[in-house]
């Protein structure tokens, strides 16, 4: 039996097809009976059906299309805080919409190099600093 973390909440015990119901994703962590907590992908079994299930495959291309688009809208529409509705923090959109506003247009070299910075930068990475992060305006 297995316990998983989703959105600060523990979960189980459940079996491993159970498990996959769930928006898992191999960082996900996962506790065997309430032990240790460790990623999703050090459990081979798990793996195993992680990936015959397909999560894998699509969350990995979908956080690098998102990645792709989000590093473009900072590029060319970074004053506008584009990247950041791509991304769901309406917030930070809406923060550097008026930062924008209040420097005159200066905001936007420092959206240009995010987007530079977002395109450079690893899948998980980007993964990790934007869409996992609880940060407001997450930046660098």
């Amino acid at each position: 039996m297995y316990y998983i973390t989703i959105n600060n909440q523990t979960v189980g015990p459940m079996s491993a097809e159970q498990m996959m119901a769930y928006p898992v994703t191999n960082e996900t962590p996962v506790s065997r009976d309430g032990g240790a907590w460790q990623p999703l992908y050090t459990y081979p079994e798990l793996m195993q059906l992680y990936q015959n299930s397909g999560k894998s495959v699509a969350a990995n291309a979908e956080v690098s299309s998102k990645k792709t688009l989000c590093g473009i809208m900072a590029i060319i529409l970074g004053g506008l805080g584009v990247q950041y509705f791509v991304m769901g923090k309406v917030g930070a959109g809406f923060l550097t919409i008026l930062l924008t506003v209040v420097t005159c247009g200066l905001w936007e070299i420092v959206t240009l190099i995010q987007g530079i910075m977002m395109l450079c930068m690893t899948d998980a990475d980007f993964k990790r600093k934007y869409i996992d992060s609880t940060s407001t305006l997450p930046l660098f």
